[in-house]
């Protein structure tokens, strides 16, 4: 089952990243981008199916990103505009944990989870809730990362993880 959610994420992410880039077409940088893959027939038709005939099956995390800003409005509205850098963050800067999911039509998650360690020590934990309301679902949770050294978040479904961000805090 973990394997079939894996590849409907990733039809998810080629199906309707078009979708993302007509929403960003007004911005001046989407004349530079390259030109989105057409994804397959079939690659559509599993993620209709999954989105309309999927309920109770559960989310699938499409993408994940730590970032210091997330659009309020504009043609990037609840985007991630400002990702953490690859050499990390000081500490007690305002980070969120942005996510992007596919959820079946109708159906309400409630029992996703965002962990938050320092090392191996869990600093905080906070739940998510997403509702399958439209193609994406995005989320962004705040976390704090108020001290020097290798932090992990980690997104959770019950004891799955979905998916860990590490970053360092200088």
């Amino acid at each position: 089952m973990a394997g079939n959610l894996k590849k409907l994420a990733m039809c998810a992410v080629v199906a309707f990243g078009g979708v993302a880039m007509a929403q960003d077409a007004a911005a001046p940088e989407a004349a530079a981008r390259e030109p989105v893959k057409v994804p397959s027939a079939d690659a559509v038709k599993s993620t209709w199916d999954y989105f309309y005939k999927g309920q109770t099956q559960g989310p699938v995390l499409v993408e994940a990103k730590l970032c210091t800003e997330v659009a309020k409005d504009g043609p990037n509205k609840f985007e991630c505009t400002a990702e953490v850098a690859p050499e990390g963050v000081k500490a007690n800067t305002s980070v969120m944990l942005w996510q992007s999911y596919l959820v079946p039509q109708g159906d309400t998650v409630e029992d996703l989870m965002v962990q938050v360690k320092q090392g191996n020590v869990v600093r905080e934990t906070k739940d998510v809730k997403v509702k399958g309301e439209g193609w994406r679902a995005r989320q962004w949770t705040g976390v704090r990362l108020n001290k020097a050294g290798d932090w992990n978040i980690t997104i959770m479904r019950g004891d799955q993880v979905l998916k860990t961000l590490n970053v360092k805090v200088l």
